[in-house]
């Protein structure tokens, strides 16, 4: 007897996407993203950015990337597919006097040429796209042969990795997307990008630093999109469920010893040479 199973529907990206954006948009990331900064000046180094480079942050959000590259004399493009993350970036680099150009970009569709960039970037960005494959596609073609690109992506085991898992337990993800928290190991990496290019990775870990769990909750309820999102999302009985889950994750991480919040979260720290 021959069973027949439907066809499994592609996931409907676009939807997806103006989904993420909308959730993007909300809050205020720049708040919790200005705390990232040294990330962005790691990965700099990592990729051995220098003067007069030409340089692209994909999904930069409000620019640590960026900044940090600029302040090497790169000559940077910051890209991201919200406008007001943007703005912000632009505030920071006109108040250090940084040239830099900013432009409205989508990370699957870049609006560049072929081999146009010695180097590309993208810190806890790019990761986040729902298309991966067609994400890593767009970093190779717009990075010229023998460049690098530069990446820090939370691993699934961080703080961050486990925070989005405590989401998905309240909003469902999208249906045949896969975890973000992906793009923080190096063997996915190898299968995005190891046809094409050499990746070497190294584990860092980033500390949040907050005056306590339920600040740090608080400034991610009020600033973090996703989180934030989630909660507007919910009735009264599941926020303060999802509420006290969140704290849960957040002390159980807390390695602080004098009432202050110190979490360490970790994240791949990759380069990838393309041949």
């Amino acid at each position: 007897m021959n069973i027949q199973t439907a066809p499994v529907a592609a996931p409907d990206f676009s939807a997806i996407k103006t989904r993420q954006q909308t959730a993007w948009a909300s809050g205020d990331y720049a708040v919790v993203g200005t705390t990232l900064q040294i990330v962005g000046e790691l990965l700099c180094e990592a990729a051995d950015i220098g003067g007069g480079q030409k340089v692209l942050d994909v999904a930069a959000g409000n620019g640590n990337a960026t900044l940090a590259a600029a302040r090497r004399w790169a000559d940077v493009t910051s890209t991201d597919y919200v406008g007001s993350l943007l703005a912000r970036g632009r505030i920071r680099a006109e108040a250090e006097g940084l040239g830099v150009a900013f432009q409205e970009a989508d990370a699957e569709n870049l609006p560049f040429t072929d081999a146009k960039f010695d180097a590309v970037l993208s810190t806890f960005g790019v990761m986040f796209t729902p298309n991966q494959e067609r994400a890593a596609s767009e970093l190779l073609r717009v990075c010229r042969s023998g460049g690098k690109i530069g990446l820090a992506n939370w691993t699934p085991d961080s703080m961050i990795g486990r925070l989005f898992k405590v989401l998905g337990g309240y909003i469902a993800p999208p249906a045949g997307i896969r975890p973000p928290s992906l793009w923080g190991t190096t063997a996915h990496l190898n299968l995005l990008f190891g046809a094409d290019a050499k990746v070497s990775a190294t584990e860092r870990k980033f500390n949040f630093r907050y005056r306590s769990a339920q600040h740090c909750l608080d400034v991610f309820r009020t600033y973090y999109g996703p989180v934030h999102k989630a909660f507007a999302a919910l009735d009264a009985d599941k926020q303060a469920a999802l509420e006290k889950d969140i704290l849960a994750l957040f002390n159980s991480c807390n390695i602080a010893k004098n009432g202050s919040f110190t979490a360490p979260a970790e994240y791949l720290e990759a380069v990838v040479t393309k041949n």
